[in-house]
């Protein structure tokens, strides 16, 4: 399994999660690409460029606009207050307009970004991934504020640079091929914020909302280590929180902040490696419940959000119940140590009144992502070895779909040229 774990001992911003993929290997033109893709205000510009803090070497990804004399007009910028909250009308001092004091800052509801998102030319999973962590923003604010998520406007997240930031990371991952998402436990500082309605202690509202059920603590340091574009980052991923775990590490990737903050050094670890797992069995947990009267869209959405919390596989297969009804029976598999988690899952989000648990034990292939080159373009092959000989390997369907779309050709033309390709990875 392909895992790319953040190591935040330092919290995590958007534009340090960038700058971490950025240098894992990912290409400039894969963010830059993804943000020409968007509909944003003209004159916006984004760029890297490599720097330190405390010795340690990274990239700072930047995005400002030309008329701006300074290059930096991240989150992180301890000059300039964070403004993030419900825009209520035009009249609001942040409103749509550039504003005097900070002119890089544009209020845009929710469904103006749902729509600039909807409108791009973004691939499918970037897409809905970016929705994914907006959707998730626009939640947490409009619990804070006390308006629905549908009606929230931004301020620091509706901001151009932040909605690169966003998009940005998620073309990144895309490129990667990353199956799991995990990261350490967080931290965050014990000092103040400047909000859009004035001073609040951290962790910041939206960032405390955003992280709700994720390990967090404070440290005795007045910084803000984590911003609520990070935090929507790792909330939307990330399917685990502790020590990295076992892995065949094969790059790793340091995105830097715009301050020095010692006694750390403001900087992003990024682990890109293969999960060890594959070398011995190991133990899952299988949970299982059958339902007879939950509807096709519910358990559709259930399934869904399952596999969103880290389930390792979700299955629906037809039964039989009781007095002959029909049904199904709902499999998940899991990591031992969030099998109670997905459980309670299944049970808030299904009709089920219980579920039944037991542990298993598996072998797996070790599986990576390799990218052919075939007449219709580019397409990422899942690859599973065994003993470093290669057992399978298998076109991506969404990656076929992409190519077919691009080139007005079947998927399933696609999906025969990339296998003929694959057949060329076997010994």
């Amino acid at each position: 399994m392909r895992i790319l774990y953040f190591d935040c001992f330092s919290g995590i911003a958007g534009d340090m999660t960038v700058g971490a993929l950025r240098d894992l290997g990912v290409e400039e033109s894969v963010f830059l690409d993804a943000l020409a893709a968007l509909d944003l205000p003209e004159g916006l510009h984004a760029h890297f460029h490599r720097g330190e803090r405390q010795g340690i070497s990274g990239w700072k990804f930047h995005v400002h606009e030309h008329s701006h004399n300074s290059p930096d007009h991240s989150h992180s910028n301890p000059d300039e207050p964070v403004t993030y909250g419900p825009v209520r009308s035009q009249k609001h001092s942040h409103g749509d307009h550039h504003d005097d004091a900070h002119p890089h800052v544009h209020g845009r509801t929710y469904a103006q970004i749902k729509r600039i998102l909807e409108e791009s030319n973004l691939s499918v999973a970037v897409k809905r991934r970016a929705q994914s962590i907006f959707h998730r923003i626009a939640i947490a604010e409009g619990k804070i504020h006390g308006v629905p998520a549908e009606e929230v406007g931004f301020h620091e997240v509706g901001a151009a640079d932040s909605i690169a930031d966003i998009v940005a990371t998620c073309a990144g991952l895309e490129s990667l091929g990353i199956e799991q998402v995990m990261a350490s436990s967080l931290i965050e500082g014990s000092g103040w914020v400047h909000c859009a309605h004035g001073k609040f202690p951290l962790p910041a509202p939206a960032t405390l909302a955003l992280l709700e059920g994720i390990p967090l603590r404070q440290v005795a340091e007045e910084t803000e280590f984590i911003t609520p574009t990070g935090a929507a980052i790792l909330a939307d991923y990330a399917t685990s929180f502790g020590p990295m775990p076992a892995m065949r590490v094969q790059s790793i990737g340091y995105g830097i902040g715009t301050r020095e903050t010692p006694p750390r050094p403001n900087v992003l670890r990024a682990v890109l490696g293969e999960s060890a797992e594959d070398e011995t069995p190991d133990s899952v947990e299988v949970i299982e419940t059958n339902l007879d009267d939950i509807t096709p869209e519910l358990l559709a959405a259930a399934t869904e959000n399952l596999l969103k919390q880290g389930a390792l596989d979700v299955s629906v297969s037809p039964a039989f119940m009781k007095k002959n009804r029909p049904g199904h029976l709902l499999s998940v598999i899991a990591k031992p140590e969030d099998a109670n988690r997905l459980a309670h899952s299944i049970l808030k989000e299904t009709s089920s009144f219980g579920v039944r648990m037991h542990s298993a034990r598996r072998k797996i292939l070790q599986r990576e992502f390799l990218t052919v080159t075939t007449p219709h373009g580019d397409i990422q092959i899942k690859v599973g070895k065994m003993d470093g000989k290669v057992i399978h390997a298998t076109p991506e369907f969404e990656s076929c779909k992409a190519a077919a779309d691009a080139r007005g050709v079947s998927v399933q033309t696609v999906f025969r040229a990339a296998s003929a390709c694959a057949d060329s990875l076997f010994d």
